[in-house]
């Protein structure tokens, strides 16, 4: 089993060193007219790039000290983004590459066919004359050219030259323009792209409202709002401020009560308890609970548990609580599973009125299944993050139900938040950062 764990490593390291070895090709050595300055440094870029982002993900899971995580998480996530998108970019290049250079054939091709004189038509009458007499031809004498003498020590005056060849004009090939001219254009958009997604993560996420009506929910409880915040990641690269900017925006939304579903934070509570001291001043109504997801597991997730608290949060370990009008319960992490603390729905859902509407939170959207074998009414997940990279949403599609948005299944809806941070890349791309208010709505009303 080991030994097919390595070579299945082994097996994707030679891929991934294979696409980057291709971008590399197209990008420097394509757009260089030979061994250089520009080549040798486009390759240390090359080189440095994977180097720094394998180093800032082997720190944060290994613990190194805080201060060498967050100096490697920015050069090094960052070109985990940037890399994808050069990736893409130089792909789409290989569509556009031989149009272009069709194009510039067709303009440089000279004329095929040299330009004949027009026939003249009607050509003018040669006038007649009269025969001339044969007579024997007369031979001509040619002049013997004059030779002025030389005067002595004078110099013999020149022969002259044929006329000299004319200079090419040292120019890019039409390969090497094409090259360069795709190549530019697909670093250009790639880092328009990651650093346009990086302002929107950095920016704080947008809140976005959803009314979901449950059957069961009483006419008192028509209108109630659930803040929901997700995939938070604080961690080396999104820190206090940003905690800060995401527990005012839930604040201005005024909530009745606020959901953290899971992912709060990548690293341990000693690096990252001073980040997450914002969360103390959130406000709502009734309260703020909180559920573990995946990431919690990686950071200790019992000593964050016993932080949030602290920090005024409610943590829901396989638990319920009553609230006015319907159910709040609350599960672990499949993560879990592997320390023992796995979700429990039975411990969380039994014993409870099935005549009450219940509200669950639950990290993973993969979790809806027992929650529909438990008769829950509205799942409310994080995890996907939306894809957080284009194309990545059709990968996040193969391992869950749901990537974002509110879907049905029987009597059981879900709701799937993209986030209100990043993990690894502080970037977004198709898929924008939010926090949403769940407006709960009785038919009753």
């Amino acid at each position: 089993m080991v030994i097919v764990f390595v070579l299945m490593g082994l097996l994707a390291l030679a891929a991934v060193a294979g696409l980057y070895w291709y971008v590399w090709r197209r990008l420097v050595r394509d757009t260089t007219s030979g061994p250089g300055l520009a080549r040798r440094a486009g390759t240390v870029v090359f080189v440095a790039g994977p180097v720094l982002m394998i180093a800032a993900v082997t720190a944060e899971r290994a613990g190194a000290p805080f201060r060498l995580q967050q100096a490697l998480a920015w050069p090094g996530f960052l070109w985990m983004a940037l890399s994808i998108y050069l990736l893409l970019g130089v792909v789409a290049g290989e569509v556009v590459r031989p149009l272009l250079r069709r194009v510039m054939e067709r303009r440089a091709a000279p004329s095929a066919a040299v330009p004949q004189p027009a026939p003249v038509r009607n050509p003018a009458p040669v006038p007649h004359t009269a025969p001339v007499p044969h007579t024997a031809p007369v031979p001509r004498t040619e002049p013997v050219p004059r030779t002025e003498p030389v005067p002595t020590g004078a110099a013999a005056p020149e022969e002259p030259s044929p006329a000299e060849p004319s200079r090419p004009v040292t120019t890019p090939s039409r390969r090497l323009f094409v090259s360069r001219a795709v190549g530019g254009a697909a670093a250009a958009v790639a880092l328009g792209t990651v650093g346009y997604g990086t302002y929107g993560v950095l920016r704080g996420p947008r809140v976005k409202r959803v009314t979901v009506p449950l059957a069961k929910l009483p006419r008192s409880a028509h209108g109630y709002r659930i803040a929901v915040v997700s995939d938070i990641h604080l961690g080396p690269t999104l820190g206090r401020d940003f905690c800060q900017r995401v527990v005012d925006t839930i604040n201005s939304t005024q909530p009745d009560l606020i959901a953290v579903v899971g992912d709060l934070v990548d690293g341990s509570v000693k690096d990252l308890g001073p980040a997450a001291a914002p969360l103390a001043r959130l406000r709502a109504r009734h309260g703020s609970y909180f559920v573990t997801g995946n990431h919690e597991y990686y950071s200790g997730a019992a000593q964050w548990v016993r932080e949030v608290r602290e920090l005024g949060l409610h943590p829901l370990e396989n638990a319920r609580t009553e609230m006015a009008g319907f159910d709040l319960a609350g599960v672990n992490d499949v993560a879990g599973e592997s320390e023992g603390h796995g979700p429990d729905f039975g411990r969380a859902l039994g014993d409870r009125d099935t005549a009450r509407a219940v509200v669950l939170l639950a990290h993973q959207p993969v979790q809806i299944h027992d929650a529909v074998k438990h008769g829950v009414d509205l799942q409310l997940s994080g995890h996907t993050h939306g894809g957080q990279l284009w194309p990545g949403n059709y990968i996040a599609e193969l391992a869950n139900p749901t990537v974002a948005g509110l879907e049905r299944y029987g009597d059981t809806q879900l709701y799937v938040s993209r986030g209100a941070g990043a993990w690894g890349p502080p970037t977004r791309v198709g898929a924008p950062s939010d926090i949403t208010v769940v407006e709960l709505a009785s038919p009753q009303a």
